[in-house]
């Protein structure tokens, strides 16, 4: 385990500005740039994080958990660097691996082993990387002379077992999960759930959102409680679990 990743997340806040339906449209666009007028009001904006403070140190395994658009996805993100935050400040020390928007860099009329370039590139390994550990995921996906085709020839079961198998070649001292993976039938569900603990298990630091009670019990020793972009309690797994539960069946 990497003794020496670290997360700090100092007042962080993330706002997305959202569009009127008259502002989407390119002639209301088109005569806004020509005349160069600005509008009296101003774009509605939604904050999806708000006032975040977190320390997160090597160990910690943490489940994020709340109702649905509260925040969790966004969360994970900031921590990816997918989003930088709108205001605050974050720190992340080691590497991470983001086991969440795992299709993203596939092509589909790329073949099997040009995708997994592709998609270990956008995932921030290098290429020399990628190169030395290419028969190593071919062999994982068992998908054999089928890696030699296009994506567009494969059954949905096969992607899965491609895009799964690229996404954990590259290991992290810092894994995001959003969910847990499971993919494939019954013999590769159950090679993938064995990979995906060891990698879990080597890594520093653990951050999972999840609304599976008995997965976090099993996996995570801190959680958070977010509602509405902002943490409303932090704890042991134990103490917030009791008190989701408990406002969910209020």
């Amino acid at each position: 385990m990497s003794t020496t990743a670290h997360i700090v997340l100092r007042n962080v806040s993330v706002n997305f500005p959202v569009l009127s339906f008259r502002d989407r449209s390119l002639r209301s666009r088109f005569v806004r740039a020509v005349t160069l007028r600005r509008e009296a009001g101003r774009p509605h904006i939604v904050t999806a994080l708000d006032g975040i403070d977190l320390d997160i140190r090597a160990g910690d395994r943490v489940a994020i958990v709340g109702a649905n658009g509260a925040g969790k996805t966004t969360l994970l993100r900031v921590l990816a660097g997918i989003y930088h935050p709108t205001a605050g400040g974050i720190d992340v020390l080691g590497r991470c691996l983001s086991l969440f928007d795992l299709s993203a860099g596939f092509d589909e009329e790329a073949t099997g082993y040009e995708n997994i370039m592709r998609r270990g590139l956008v995932i921030g390994a290098r290429r020399t990387e990628i190169d030395a550990r290419r028969a190593e995921i071919a062999e994982f996906t068992e998908l054999g002379d089928r890696l030699d085709l296009p994506l567009r020839t494969y059954s949905s079961g096969m992607m899965l077992r491609l895009i799964f198998a690229v996404a954990t070649a590259v290991e992290g001292e810092i894994v995001l999960l959003d969910e847990w993976i499971g993919v494939g039938d019954q013999q590769f569900r159950k090679k993938a759930r064995q990979r995906l603990d060891e990698i879990v298990a080597r890594a520093g630091i653990l951050v999972l959102a999840s609304h599976d009670v008995d997965l976090i019990q099993s996996t995570c020793n801190r959680a958070i409680l977010l509602q509405e972009g902002r943490i409303t309690a932090a704890g042991t797994t134990e103490e917030i679990l009791a008190r989701y539960l408990g406002a969910a069946k209020a």
